[in-house]
């Protein structure tokens, strides 16, 4: 599997890469990555054989793994969730992104910007020396590099707007002052440009689990024409994916997110972890694990089924009474704690924001770590599933010029009728009504799986939903006053 070659290679990705991560330079999470010693192996030495090109490639895809950070904090700025923790000082820059008084000096963003442009220029040193040699199956290692910028940019372009843009090259360290932020059109155009290539030259079926397809960059595609109101442009790639039959619904949405639901028919596009390697809170970035679950389990949990973690990320009342008594999917997505201990006999502390729910998609499972077990759970990520694509076909049929809201229809009953087993919730509005069917399903459907905060935002929503949200400011997030004070960025509205 191709998580497992990550774990092998990334030491010594970083000692042969020549990514001098300019943009995180000063980020001391991003430390790692930068301290590199450039004279050991540098372009005239490296990408002359098929297997350098493989080993730069699954470079590329470890920053993935860094993404946890996007997931976690995309529900927390959101209105489903608080930050939680031990305490109101508990990781300042969580509490500041869920109380939506974030500020450029936010750690928290800072990582995030700096994993995501790792990402940008592991791929981009790949495609810099796209040319370099030939060899039988190189259009697909280009096309999964040219995924993978696609993916980091389309992070970055929706939590900060305008950013610098690095097409085919690295930004070396030195370099940063000459770039300038690109308008989110220009930066949108080459994401649809990387994603139109990769989906053209991938397979549909990975040669290795972990591995982006034809139907993760159609998928993509279609949520970055999405994000732009180009509805008719999603609409048609959606619909390629959909009729191409290659994914289909879960019958039991009980087993998602259990270890035997993971790359299923239903998974369009995950982030692979292992719990083979730790990592500490020196260095969350360099873990194998997802971070984010041990983040979100139950404070000094004793009992059955999972282990403890630190209280971040606890759903508040609302998102769950939000759910109909009789949908199935709130407690997969929510869970009760006081019921379950009841039932079970289980114990736990509570933390700061304590409100009697937790994030049971992603929580500890017990048995699932053998390594450093609070940062380091082997739980895949499902960034893209089959009920988003759905979904987001739905939304951009209702949406397009020329609606087809009979379409629209029939991809949300589908999602609707996975949930609850039958049609009984089967929809038959119409235009705006449906609109808001479409919207709100996607709560239910993708509760607590990162989605909720850029769906308040691109739909118009995120001011009437938000506690703290100021039009006009927070739709996008600071650009990291180190990057300012480094490159004389400009920065974002407000802040």
């Amino acid at each position: 599997m191709l998580i497992f070659k990550m774990k092998k290679m990334k030491k010594l990705y970083i000692k042969i890469s020549m990514i001098i991560i300019s943009l995180t330079a000063f980020t001391s999470c991003s430390d790692d990555f930068v301290n590199v010693d450039s004279n050991d192996v540098n372009s005239e030495d490296f990408f002359n054989s098929e297997e350098d090109y493989q080993n730069a490639l699954i470079g590329a895809y470890d920053l993935l793994q860094s993404t946890y950070i996007n997931v976690m904090l995309g529900e927390i700025a959101s209105d489903n969730t608080l930050a939680g923790g031990e305490s109101a000082t508990d990781v300042i820059g969580i509490q500041e992104i869920d109380d939506m008084i974030h500020t450029p000096v936010n750690s928290n963003l800072r990582d995030l910007w700096g994993w995501m442009y790792g990402g940008v220029n592991r791929a981009n040193f790949i495609l810099e020396f796209q040319d370099k040699i030939d060899f039988s199956g190189k259009d697909q290692v280009i096309a999964q590099a040219r995924f993978l910028r696609a993916y980091y940019y389309f992070e970055l372009v929706k939590w900060f707007g305008d950013i610098p843009l690095a097409i085919d090259k690295q930004i070396l360290f030195g370099e940063e002052s000459s770039y300038e932020r690109s308008p989110a059109s220009e930066v949108y155009s080459l994401i649809e440009q990387d994603l139109i290539y990769a989906a053209d030259k991938l397979p549909s079926v990975p040669a290795e689990t972990g591995r982006v397809t034809k139907g993760a960059a159609q998928a993509l595609l279609g949520k970055a024409y999405l994000y732009q109101d180009k509805f008719s442009e999603a609409a048609q790639i959606l619909e390629t994916l959909i009729q191409s039959g290659t994914y289909s619904l879960v019958t039991d949405y009980n087993t998602i997110f259990e270890e035997e639901g993971e790359n299923n028919v239903e998974s369009v596009f995950e982030v692979q972890y292992t719990d083979l390697e730790g990592a500490g809170f020196g260095c969350l970035q360099c873990s194998e694990g997802n971070i984010a679950v041990g983040f979100s389990g139950v404070r000094n949990y004793e009992g059955p089924d999972f282990t403890s973690g630190f209280s971040f990320n606890v759903p508040v009342q609302e998102a769950y009474d939000a759910f109909d008594n009789d949908d199935p999917r709130r407690d997969i997505a929510i869970l009760d704690i006081n019921a379950w201990a009841a039932s079970t006999g289980a114990t736990f502390g509570t933390g700061y924001e304590h409100t009697g729910y937790f994030n049971h998609k992603y929580i500890p499972r017990a048995g699932s770590t053998a390594a450093q077990g609070e940062l380091n759970y082997e739980m895949n990520y499902r960034a893209i599933r089959y009920s988003d694509v759905l979904l987001m076909a739905a939304e951009a049929n209702n949406r397009k010029a020329s609606a087809d809201d009979a379409k629209a229809q029939n991809y949300l009953n589908q999602v609707r009728a996975r949930a609850f087993g039958n049609s009984s919730q089967a929809s038959s509005s119409t235009g705006a009504t449906l609109t808001q069917e479409i919207w709100d399903e996607r709560n239910f459907e993708l509760a607590m799986e990162g989605h909720r905060f850029f769906d308040l935002v691109r739909t118009g929503e995120a001011s009437s939903k938000i506690s703290g949200f100021i039009s006009g400011k927070h739709e996008v997030f600071p650009i990291p006053q180190t990057e300012i004070d480094i490159s004389g960025l400009t920065q974002n509205a407000g802040y």
